[in-house]
């Protein structure tokens, strides 16, 4: 991988394949009278249809950046665009049609609803959105749906995790926020996960955001963006992606 400098990757907010822009973009949190630095002068873009890797230490600023990216927290300092909108002057009923319509989100934890079945749990989303994919197809696309009638409780971390993921695909998001979507799961399981998010991404041409602490994942992504203590550290770029299954950690 070849280094570039994040400075480079800030680009007009209406370049038409840039769906979304951080320009000099800062997250100060206050704790009494200390000031905790989450993020410092972040510039990034992010293509869309792209599948981009964000790899970090804990406490680099990994959740902060997802948030920002996902509308659930605004900066402190600096601009962030989606498309040619900025997100800094979204009122609240905005910021909350732009988490439901354009934007899906798979957790470390599955965050499932624990008393409803692996179908029930799909059509919550399909309930919000304005162009689901039926929630039994969405199912077919991680390979789940003869567990339709299965409670969380009866499938294993990995089937968990893929109905989770079905759930934010099935709104037909624009952009799809993974938090440490591998950190609860063993190696093989990993595997899965990752080669599933690769497929969503080629397939449906969804943009897919990867937040972990696993930089071998990163090989898997055209672009690698690596976080240190709140700001970008290296952007790089991998003009060979390795398949997932093939990865090594």
């Amino acid at each position: 991988m070849s280094s570039q400098s994040a400075a480079s990757q800030t680009g007009p907010a209406v370049e038409q394949n840039v769906l979304l822009r951080l320009h000099q973009v800062s997250r100060y949190f206050t704790m009494g009278e200390v000031v905790v630095r989450a993020l410092h002068r972040v510039s990034l873009q992010v293509a869309r249809g792209e599948l981009l890797v964000v790899v970090g230490p804990s406490g680099s600023g990994k959740t902060t950046l997802l948030n920002l990216l996902g509308g659930m927290d605004l900066p402190s300092e600096g601009d962030i665009y989606f498309g040619s909108r900025r997100l800094n002057d979204f009122s609240p009923a905005e910021l909350t049609q732009y988490r439901r319509h354009h934007v899906g989100y798979v957790f470390q934890f599955y965050n499932l609803i624990p008393n409803l079945t692996a179908l029930e749990n799909v059509l919550v989303a399909t309930q919000i959105s304005r162009n689901p994919l039926p929630a039994l197809e969405a199912l077919a696309l991680v390979g789940l749906q003869d567990r339709r009638d299965h409670f969380p409780a009866q499938l294993s971390g990995g089937e968990q995790q893929r109905v989770a993921i079905a759930r934010a695909v099935a709104k037909q998001p624009e952009l799809l926020l993974c938090d440490e979507p591998t950190g609860a799961l063993d190696f093989d399981t990993a595997h899965q996960v990752l080669g599933l998010l690769e497929r969503i991404n080629r397939q449906l041409g969804t943009t897919v955001v990867i937040i972990t602490h696993n930089l071998a994942i990163g090989q898997m992504a055209r672009r690698l963006v690596r976080l240190r203590s709140g700001e970008v550290a290296a952007v790089e770029e991998n003009p060979r992606p390795v398949p997932p299954e093939e990865i090594q950690w």
